[in-house]
């Protein structure tokens, strides 16, 4: 037996404020999807009181860890990156295990988690995260004196994470919620995805021991596995839990949203659910190119069997022969596509449920070849007429995987007007000529309204990890579109302002004390200054 099919390393259980804790609920197991085995060992599910545990440990941490320093933080980050890239051969050999993506993915993915990490401990050290601002007190001002106020922003209290099923490693157990909600000063409590609990526990460990290393509370981070109706209502709705990051579906971000908002004291919960990415290739490029962009536009469809947040679920195009050529050369190229495994069999079944759902809807333009081993997803693509689309509320709805519908419109005006019907989206891409920038510049206006990146002659399956990156976007694609889950601006999802009004210097936090001793940018009486 491989690494990835024994116990190993893994024991099997959760990590509660760093003791290992064997859950007496149901047991579970990973499923390789590429051949329909389980993986060793079985993960106890959780309970009440795991949840209760793991939540008090983190609250009786929260005082001590969000008086850590910047400096503090970032070497804890820095380590736990460190501990995450020690460990890539085991993480690699069990997350393929898992989830049937190839090592090449798997392997990315890695590198992109400790990226994040590292991401972090750079925004804590740079410091604008503080939004230090100070007006000084002006006690000559007629008709009243100004008083000193300052004001900086502090870490909301501990952080309910819930793993994402499509990426085991930057969306899951130290992916970018985590990553911001421990920069920002919260500890962590994770309920990993039943889909790659063994991966989850190795990320786990790698925390685990970060925070021996670096001398953290150990309530700072605990891992728990169940189901999210029981275990993750539980832990959303436990008091010393102060806000939710989330990545998964509609269903069960909505649930969330409904019982933090139904708590004795509401909370915030930022959650990525459904996105179809339109797409519009525009008539200068379908003009230039219509064939190599029916291809692209399938490379990026299939594309780890669709299983991406941002995956184009959606094409829509003025109707006419270069948009009959884009669709021959999508259909060509849907067709000779070698189906590959879905994430879990429940995945699998939920996409060929929806596919056939759709056949009922929509014309069929193509499909992939028939898949040969379980789990395996066959890509499908659609095409329909804008006046069917608009009065379909069906035809909007995401099939998660390899999937897409074209959407054929009279003219420029059919497809702002199908523009302003989409339901709320995480991207929105745009392929444009010189010659198109002007139905360009109207689209872009109406794409503001709807996602939270449009980007231009690219795909947006791919999401660059950066400064300037916003993953998130209206309703449903997320539950709060002022936010991102992607990007160094993720911190600000955990943090809150607190101003301070003619308190003694002896007394002022770092960020906003006289002679600035933390050395970070600062906004002072308007002016931004490092002085």
């Amino acid at each position: 037996m491989t690494t990835a099919e024994r116990t190993g390393t893994l024991t099997g259980q959760m990590i509660i404020a760093g003791e290992y804790v064997t859950g007496t609920g149901r047991a579970i197991q990973a499923v390789n999807p590429a051949t329909d085995k389980l993986l060793t060992p079985a993960y106890g599910h959780g309970d009440a009181a795991d949840v209760e545990r793991a939540t008090a440990a983190a609250w009786q941490a929260f005082g001590p860890y969000r008086n850590t320093t910047s400096a503090d933080r970032a070497h804890f980050l820095d380590t736990i990156a460190d501990n995450v890239d020690a460990a890539r051969d085991e993480l690699v050999e069990r997350a393929t295990a898992e989830t049937g993506l190839p090592a090449a993915r798997i392997t990315g993915e890695v590198g992109r988690t400790s990226g994040q990490l590292r991401l972090f401990a750079s925004v804590l050290r740079e410091g604008s995260w503080h939004g230090a601002r100070i007006d000084p007190a002006l006690p000559d001002r007629t008709p009243l004196p100004r008083p000193d106020i300052r004001q900086r922003r502090i870490p909301l209290g501990p952080v309910a994470v819930f793993g994402a099923s499509n990426f085991p490693l930057a969306f899951s157990v130290a992916g970018g919620d985590t990553a911001s909600a421990l920069a920002a000063g919260c500890p962590v409590v994770v309920k990993a995805h039943d889909a790659h609990p063994g991966t989850s526990e190795l990320v786990g460990k790698a925390i685990t021991a970060a925070i021996v290393a670096s001398g953290m509370p150990a309530g700072t981070f605990s891992l728990l596995y169940g189901a999210g109706s029981e275990l993750g209502v539980a832990l959303v709705t436990d008091p010393n839990i102060k806000a939710v990051g989330f990545t998964g579906s509609r269903s069960g971000g909505t649930a969330l949203v409904r019982a933090a908002a139904a708590r004795p004291e509401p909370i915030p919960v930022y959650a990525e659910m459904s996105s179809i990415n339109p797409v519009y290739p525009l008539a200068g490029a379908l003009r230039a190119d219509a064939a190599g962009l029916g291809r692209a536009f399938v490379g990026s469809l299939t594309m780890g069997s669709g299983q991406f947040c941002t995956n184009p679920g959606l094409v829509i195009a003025v109707d006419g022969p270069d948009l009959d050529t884009f669709i021959e050369s999508a259909s060509q190229a849907v067709s000779g596509s070698t189906p590959t495994p879905m994430l879990t069999p429940n995945i699998a079944r939920s996409y060929t449920g929806g596919v056939d759902e759709f056949e009922k809807a929509a014309t069929v333009v193509a499909r992939g070849e028939r898949p040969e081993g379980p789990n395996a997803c066959r890509a499908a693509l659609f095409a329909t007429d804008a006046d069917t689309f608009l009065a379909s509320t069906e035809l909007q709805q995401e099939i998660f995987g390899a999937s897409s519908l074209i959407v054929k419109c009279r003219d420029q005006q059919q497809v702002r007007e199908v523009t302003a019907k989409l339901e709320g989206q995480l991207t929105a891409t745009v392929h444009a000529a010189d010659t198109d920038h002007d139905d360009a510049a109207e689209l872009v206006g109406d794409l503001e309204l709807k996602a939270g990146r449009i980007l231009f002659n690219g795909w947006p399956t791919g999401v660059e990890v950066g400064h300037a990156m916003v993953h998130g976007g209206p309703y449903p694609s997320t539950s709060d579109s002022r936010t991102t889950s992607v990007g160094s601006l993720a911190i600000e999802r955990f943090l809150r302002p607190v101003a301070y009004q003619d308190v003694p210097d002896a007394l002022r936090p770092a960020a906003i004390a006289d002679g600035n001793p933390e050395h970070i940018w600062r906004r002072i009486d308007g002016e931004l200054t490092r002085d």
